[in-house]
């Protein structure tokens, strides 16, 4: 009897114990901002968001600049000139006069050139600009079709510190100067039209760039970074078309820490079901520094209506060949050079060169470099993402991947192509992955998690917008003469052969 009740109270324990774990575990209800890509039959878009010409303060004309971007593989193209709305390629009418002057005697730019609709490119081949069912795509001869983002700007032209808003799809901004700090004004105009808008390279506003150290960068504790978040933050919770922020452009010397920014926002927000999507871009003010950035868009079609869609779905992923941040670029090369994989070993060694001669510049007190990918090297492209709900498990299914690290709450929670939350501690409201090839860094969207016991959202609701307040009466100012101006910049343009 003795032993029939010892071998119960075993069987009774361990039963318990196995109950008790079983009920431990969470079960996390994972939002998968690719959720409704059809993997088998979508194509993946190569998307360059954010780029200038001779029209505001870039080097070259619009013509140069479209063939530029075919040349290098683009998919899709933006012209998104400061104040500048995006009209055609075909039609002299993408410019303002008085940005246009203004741009001249600040940087000194030549005559506007566009393209026609059958001409011949500066490598000698003919192309065509064809207008189909309302998009326009610019085709060389034997080529891919490029697509054109409709009515493309660059808000806020006249910002004293580069508060600088990228919309596309809607007719907004054509020569409205001002903006210094301003981003609510456009982003709610964009909004109220049916637009779609993103705010661009924020280290620039944030003055983040002048950092030297990741810790130092987006401090909340400091009263003015605790500022800027808060005032982003409040913005992407009032205006769903405001997809996010830039956090990766022009080489990363701007925005080197804006993935921080990035993830500050994500563990603040995504507890209330707000997603904040990233971007990064070329910023190409020459042909130099086009393929430096840009999105990977996976749609149905390459067509405008199907890119808004994929744009405000988070279907896209942002890809750059350039990292700034020693700390990433230290944490990458440990990844890279564990592998038994022979290309990972070798980018992980020309990273850790570079990241070690950044830190000694950081150490001179300066930083002068950011790490360059291998020039025309493999870069990833993602096959699938598979959302298992029931394992609580991601798996990324990617060519060219050499190394896949996940983060979460701004952690790193786990490595490899697949992550079982079950299994990370740290776990915040999300998870994203970085994914490391021979040719560039590749950022998904954040992957919203829900659970009970979740972080709770932390946004200040009672925050007030006072620097653009303040400058708002300089603003006025600008605009003032900007329309004085605006009487004689077209005559005075004409006369100089500009336009």
């Amino acid at each position: 009897m003795k032993k029939f009740i010892a071998v119960f109270l075993s069987v009774l324990m361990v039963c318990t114990m196995g109950v008790t774990a079983f009920a431990a575990e969470t079960d996390y209800d994972i939002t998968n901002p690719y959720g409704n890509v059809d993997w088998a039959t979508y194509n993946t878009y190569k998307a360059d968001l954010h780029s200038h010409t001779n029209a505001s303060d870039g080097d070259d004309t619009l013509k140069e600049m479209v063939e530029r971007h075919y040349e290098l593989g683009f998919d899709i193209h933006a012209l998104s000139d400061h104040g500048t709305v995006n009209y055609s390629w075909t039609e002299n009418n993408s410019y303002d006069p008085t940005i246009k002057l203004f741009m001249m005697i600040k940087e000194g730019k030549s005559a506007l050139e566009i393209l026609e609709e059958n001409g011949t490119a500066a490598n000698g081949n003919a192309y065509t600009v064809e207008t189909v069912n309302g998009d326009d795509y610019y085709t060389q001869e034997n080529g891919k079709s490029m697509l054109r983002v409709p009515f493309a700007n660059e808000q806020n032209p006249t910002s004293f510190n580069n508060a600088h808003v990228n919309t596309w799809f809607v007719d907004y901004g054509h020569g409205r100067l001002g903006g210094t700090s301003d981003y609510e004004s456009v982003i709610k105009a964009v909004d109220e039209l049916g637009g779609v808008s993103v705010i661009n390279h924020p280290g620039e506003y944030t003055n983040a760039r002048d950092e030297l150290l990741t810790e130092d960068a987006y401090d909340k504790d400091d009263f003015f970074y605790g500022y800027y978040i808060d005032k982003f933050e409040n913005l992407l919770m009032k205006y769903d078309s405001c997809l996010g922020i830039d956090i990766n452009s022009k080489g990363d010397s701007r925005t080197r820490f804006d993935r921080k920014l990035w993830d500050t926002m994500l563990t603040d927000l995504a507890p209330a079901g707000r997603n904040v999507y990233a971007i990064a871009s070329t910023d190409a003010h020459n042909l130099g520094i086009v393929d430096s950035g840009y999105v990977m868009a996976v749609m149905p079609e390459n067509t405008s209506a199907a890119l808004k869609d994929c744009l405000l779905s988070g279907e896209f992923f942002a890809q750059s060949c350039y990292i700034g941040n020693v700390d990433e670029l230290q944490a990458y090369s440990a990844g890279l050079l564990a592998s038994d994989n022979a290309t990972a070993q070798a980018v992980g060694a020309q990273m850790k060169a570079a990241a070690d001669e950044i830190a000694a510049q950081i150490a001179d007190g300066d930083q002068g470099m950011e790490f360059r990918f291998n020039e025309g090297a493999s870069c990833v492209t993602v096959n699938e993402i598979a959302v298992d709900d029931a394992e609580d498990s991601i798996s990324i299914n990617a060519d060219d991947a050499l190394y896949i690290r996940w983060i979460s709450d701004g952690k790193v929670v786990a490595e490899g192509n697949s992550i079982d939350i079950d299994e990370c501690e740290n776990i915040g409201s999300y998870v994203r992955a970085e994914i490391i090839s021979e040719g560039a860094v590749t950022y998904t969207q954040a992957f919203l998690l829900e659970y009970d016991g979740m972080p709770e959202a932390d946004i200040n609701e009672n925050f007030i917008d006072v620097d653009a307040g303040f400058f708002a009466a300089i603003d006025n100012i600008i605009r003032a003469l900007g329309k004085m101006i605006a009487a004689f910049a077209q005559p005075i343009l004409k006369a100089l052969g500009v336009v």
